[in-house]
């Protein structure tokens, strides 16, 4: 069985890196599956790709489209002309990706046009949000893939609402858990740790990089500025996204306690969220992150994907002002952490059952 795996932005290379060792685990066992890894190139600054493939143990790629950045439809398309002639002088009798950024959209249509069979990890997550370009990517995605690998019951509903059939559907758990429990031996200090007299658990961390958080230059202002007076005498650590960080340049922000850094590494990324008081974020993947971890987590969105880690985890939504998230804050500090558990087969062993399941199926 050949399998070409699809890896473009960050989160895509944190998902992909178990999967690559559940295939190599049946290799060894004399199993006949291989793999050839494609990165798109969609994400090319080092710290939001090639540090994951050195920290995680990612082999190299065995292509690289190079589409580097662009509007969304100049990026797809780009993808899509590049990952055709990637599978044409390539053939391969399953294309996999993961989560919900333009890769994995665009590597799906061009894989099914080919009449190659597209198995989905991280499918049936829906936000309703249609503003959001993730939302559109995962239902053109989910919409025409063979095998959908579900991280909650939820999601599984979220599929058989659209009309797949149950028999495609496969509820497995979260590979982003796996690779968190795999290298949670491996985390380490950042190497500012020191020189912000950092202390465990006296830290926020904060990131910021939706369009409603972050585009409007005047409002991320006013909001950065209320995460740092909330945050009283704690240091808020935020590492800048590159979209982020070109809205901010050249403006003076006088912070008491935010401490703009560069983006990190995964290993020196997850010691600071393990080691924290609590995260702001408008991330979805840093909640689950975050739920199985423990740390209080609140995401500055008006929605979430991934509902569980609300109704069982430590997250909470907080909306996209700081007027709500002082409020919640507020309550937060006053009743304490609430209780949370770990969602269901978020056990570290996903992988393995998806590569199970393709095998057994193929």
């Amino acid at each position: 069985m050949k399998i070409t795996i699809v890896a473009g932005a960050r989160p895509n290379f944190i998902k992909i890196a178990p999967i690559i060792k559940a295939i190599e685990k049946k290799q060894n066992e004399g199993v006949p599956i291989s793999y050839r890894l494609v990165h798109t190139g969609q994400h090319y600054d080092k710290s939001l790709s090639d540090t994951f493939f050195e920290e995680l143990n990612i082999p190299q790629p065995n292509s690289n489209l190079e589409v580097k950045s662009g509007s969304q439809s100049v990026q797809t398309a780009a993808i899509m002309v590049a990952f055709e002639q990637e599978l044409l002088q390539n053939s391969c009798d399953l294309v996999l990706v993961v989560g919900d950024v333009n890769s994995t959209m665009a590597c799906a249509i061009v894989a099914k046009k080919l009449n190659i069979k597209v198995a989905h990890v991280e499918a049936g997550i829906r936000s309703g949000d249609m503003t959001m370009p993730e939302e559109i990517n995962r239902i053109v995605t989910d919409s025409i893939s063979d095998y959908f690998f579900t991280t909650s019951l939820w999601a599984n509903e979220n599929l058989l609402k659209y009309g797949i059939s149950k028999e495609k559907i496969h509820f497995v758990g979260n590979v982003m858990i796996d690779t968190l429990y795999q290298n949670l031996n491996r985390i380490k200090k950042p190497v500012f740790w020191d020189e912000y007299q950092l202390e465990l658990e006296n830290y926020f961390i904060l990131t910021l990089h939706r369009p409603s958080n972050v585009d409007e230059e005047q409002s991320l202002q006013q909001l950065l500025l209320g995460i740092d007076a909330l945050a009283n005498d704690k240091k808020v650590i935020f590492p800048v996204h590159p979209r982020t960080k070109a809205i901010l340049a050249d403006k003076e922000l006088n912070f008491k306690n935010i401490v703009c850094v560069e983006p990190q590494g995964y290993l020196a990324f997850m010691y600071l969220i393990k080691n924290s008081f609590a995260v702001i974020t408008d991330s979805g993947g840093i909640s689950e992150e975050t739920t199985v971890l423990g740390i209080s987590c609140f995401t500055m969105r008006e929605n979430t994907e991934r509902p569980e880690t609300q109704s069982i985890g430590t997250n909470t939504l907080v909306g996209i002002g700081i007027e709500k998230l002082t409020e919640i804050y507020s309550s937060f500090l006053k009743n304490g952490k609430r209780k949370s558990g770990i969602p269901e087969l978020w056990d570290g062993k996903t992988s393995e059952r998806i590569i199970d399941i393709l095998l057994t199926q193929n």
